[in-house]
């Protein structure tokens, strides 16, 4: 290994320990007023049922470990200081949810939460300094990179988006922006001098150069995805063969996948309507009064194989909002069409509830891409084929485009948002996506709409430009 390895290497430990620091003292901390809750102090001679403690503190740290996987808890250099230490006070409070209710269940009484809160604020206190000292000791170790940003449009320059004014901005500081689409021999000598490389929509040729570039030199390359990229990232190996063939189909649900998604989705969806049923109505009853017009509006939207269903929402816009029959998004805090009810509607994310009755019926699932209307599909599939590959799954009420993306998000970003879930479809990234949509109710950013007199998320001007002679993208 040399000297540039082992010096990346003492880093990476480095910042193993620091987080396993942060974990390790959150057990402590949990163990302490898991103590005081059962016994009313922190020592005691009571020696009956110490193993009992030791499984809590186990499933404790199961479950924790579980929700900071889910809420990125421990992704120091590209979170902000507060959305760090929120994420990590998200995992710990669910963690201390689910403990205390399994625990109540299993002694068949409600015990006072008073020493779970208090707990619940030491964890925040814990979470602040930690998130605050741990980026500052990861800054320090890792200096700002000198950046080269090589691009084939501004689209795709767009795609790959602006690090300025964010946390990994303080990493990599781009002094260049070349646009470029040639081969990589006449790049080579330009990129010398760099210690960092982003890359957005070259061709193929030249990107695998950079690619071997980045393995040659040690140097971190980021690269914005083809379509055809996502799809063989879950390609298959195939032993048997005397070359290395990698083998890719059509996604195929597994049956007890298949059996177990659908249980979940209809028990989880008739616990929401009972327990969100009060909000429902109040909702309901807002909207009602506000203008007399229906509070639930139906919407013809695509699922799986492109088979119609009729999508319920609560109204937010005014009830002729597409009067001129026009089928087009909103623009968000722009849009005259939504109703004063509507705006808080939309922040808070209520106007989804209705979809429960959607789970519940079979015609959506909770994780799945989002359900597009057919008129605004059809638009996409003229410049971009590939969009119907969203088709090969249920359409869901959550998903790595919703959390991850904007609703004003590019269609193309979508599809491999979409495609990642498609690739790695199981019951645990469900719960976990499922968990992770409750950090977005919170990123007002995630409900931004598309460019005022725009129908949809599509720039139609660099689009067609973008995707054609994509010889990695691969369509159905």
């Amino acid at each position: 290994m040399d000297e540039k390895s082992q010096r990346e290497h003492y880093k990476q430990l480095l910042i193993t320990v620091f987080k396993a620091f942060h974990f390790i003292l959150s057990l402590i901390i949990f163990n302490l007023f898991w103590y005081m809750f059962r016994y009313g102090k922190i020592f005691t001679e009571v020696e009956a049922g110490f193993r009992y403690n030791y499984f809590v503190v186990f499933a404790f740290a199961i479950m924790l470990f579980f929700f900071n996987r889910t809420y990125n808890s421990y992704l120091l250099g590209y979170t902000r200081i507060r959305l760090l230490a929120f994420s990590e006070v998200l995992s710990q409070l669910f963690a201390t949810i689910a403990i205390y209710m399994l625990v109540s269940i299993a002694w068949d009484h409600w015990d006072n939460p008073f020493w779970f809160i208090l707990m619940i604020i030491c964890f925040c206190c814990l979470d602040i300094l930690w998130s605050y000292f741990a980026n500052m000791y990861y800054f320090k170790l890792y200096p700002t990179k000198k950046t080269i940003l090589i691009y084939r449009n501004e689209l795709d320059k767009r795609r790959f988006g602006s690090i300025t004014g964010k946390p990994s901005g303080r990493l990599y500081k781009v002094t260049e922006e070349l646009q470029y689409d040639g081969r990589f021999s006449d790049l080579k000598d330009k990129l010398s001098g760099y210690e960092a490389i982003f890359v957005a929509g070259v061709n193929s040729k030249c990107r695998n150069g950079i690619l071997k570039y980045c393995k040659e030199e040690g140097i971190p390359g980021f690269f914005l995805p083809h379509v055809g990229d996502v799809i063989m990232q879950k390609a298959q190996h195939i032993k048997s063969l005397d070359s290395p063939v990698l083998y890719v189909n059509r996604s195929t649900i597994r049956p007890e996948y298949r059996i177990a998604k659908r249980a979940f989705d209809f028990m989880v969806a008739l616990v929401a309507i009972v327990v969100l049923s009060p909000v429902m109505l109040i909702t309901a009853v807002a909207i009602k009064l506000y203008d007399g017009g229906p509070a639930i509006y139906k919407q013809v939207r695509l699922t799986r194989g492109g088979k119609e269903f009729k999508i319920w929402k609560f109204r937010s816009m005014r009830v002729d909002a597409e009067k001129d029959g026009v089928a087009r998004l909103s623009s968000g805090d722009n849009d005259d069409r939504i109703t004063p009810i509507g705006r808080f509607v939309r922040k808070c994310r209520l106007d989804e509830l209705p979809q429960l009755f959607n789970i519940l019926q079979g015609d959506m699932s909770f994780v799945g891409p989002r359900p597009e209307r057919p008129e605004i599909a059809e638009q996409y599939y003229k410049t971009i084929p590939d969009f119907k590959l969203r088709l090969q799954v249920k359409a869901g009420l959550t998903g790595y485009a919703q959390i991850y993306g904007k609703y004003n998000t590019d269609p193309y970003e979508k599809l491999e948002f979409d495609l990642l879930y498609i690739n790695d479809m199981n019951l645990l990234t469900d719960l976990m996506l499922v968990f992770a949509t409750v950090s977005i109710l919170f990123l007002s950013e995630s409900t931004e709409g598309v460019a005022v007199g725009a129908t949809t998320a599509m720039d139609y001007e660099n689009a067609a430009d973008s995707t054609e002679n994509d010889t990695e993208t691969v369509t159905k």
